[in-house]
């Protein structure tokens, strides 16, 4: 078991931070023969679960993808249903999240959501800010390209001000402006449902990470299932663009 393993030392190369795009929820309920929002409902209980796992084996961010900007475009009665679910859920398990040291961060443009809603969402925040643990990060009504525009937005609003110059504009720069740039960028990502893409999510920081794809519907990806993703990532040698060699006698 990768938890027993991680949590005696026999493992030194854990992921720190593992970012996931949980997908399948709607095929999950139509393979069942259940209204969408099943689906959904068995999504956050798996989420639970890998939450609990995680936070166990000692990693120390787990960025979870729960509604991206282009999921507006969804049928409206299936967006009504994923905010009261999102709402419901978070008074539901914030709590526990914080007895178990975990500290909840969200991540996206929150402005387009229920001033009821924000504030349950800084409630969370605030309640679990001094928490060491499992840092959870849930992204919500956020876009890759979103995050990079909004860098952009900001330093030229600096440049404007005159607080910068154009000639001091560079990489680190602009990094420090992207969502999470105060936390150890991914170092494995998850993609579950059989899709091969990152749909938008995270561009800037999954610059160097390891990409996995599992055909499992979230709702089945269980501990184990993460276990067996977290033992392919611990077999991986990465170069960030050094060789083997250079690895070898680093």
């Amino acid at each position: 078991m990768v938890k027993k393993r991680a949590s005696s030392g026999e493992i030194d190369n854990l992921p720190k931070h593992v970012a996931i795009i949980m997908d399948g929820n709607g095929r999950w309920a139509k393979q069942r023969g259940l209204p969408r929002i099943a689906g959904h409902r068995a999504g956050v209980e798996a989420l639970q679960d890998i939450v609990n796992f995680s936070s166990k084996a000692g990693i120390e961010v787990l960025t979870v993808y729960a509604f991206s900007s282009e999921n507006w475009k969804r049928p409206r009665t299936e967006v009504s249903m994923l905010m009261e679910l999102f709402a419901s859920s978070l008074q539901q398990h914030f709590k526990g999240l914080h007895d178990n040291n975990i500290r909840i961060r969200f991540m996206g443009d929150l402005s387009l959501f229920p001033e009821k809603l924000r504030v349950s969402m800084e409630d969370a925040e605030n309640l679990t800010i001094n928490n060491t643990g499992l840092i959870l990060v849930v992204a919500i009504n956020y876009g890759g390209r979103w995050d990079i525009t909004n860098a952009f937005i900001q330093l030229c609003n600096m440049i404007m001000d005159k607080e910068i110059r154009i000639e001091d504009i560079n990489e680190a720069l602009i990094g420090e402006y992207i969502c999470l740039s105060d936390l150890p960028e991914p170092d494995l990502f998850i993609r579950t449902g059989g899709e091969m893409r990152i749909s938008n999510y995270l561009l800037w920081q999954l610059a160097y990470t390891e990409l996995y794809f599992d055909d499992c519907l979230w709702p089945d990806f269980g501990t184990a299932s993460l276990e067996k993703a977290l033992e392919w990532y611990v077999r991986r040698e990465r170069r960030f663009g050094r060789t083997s060699e250079q690895i070898e006698h680093a």
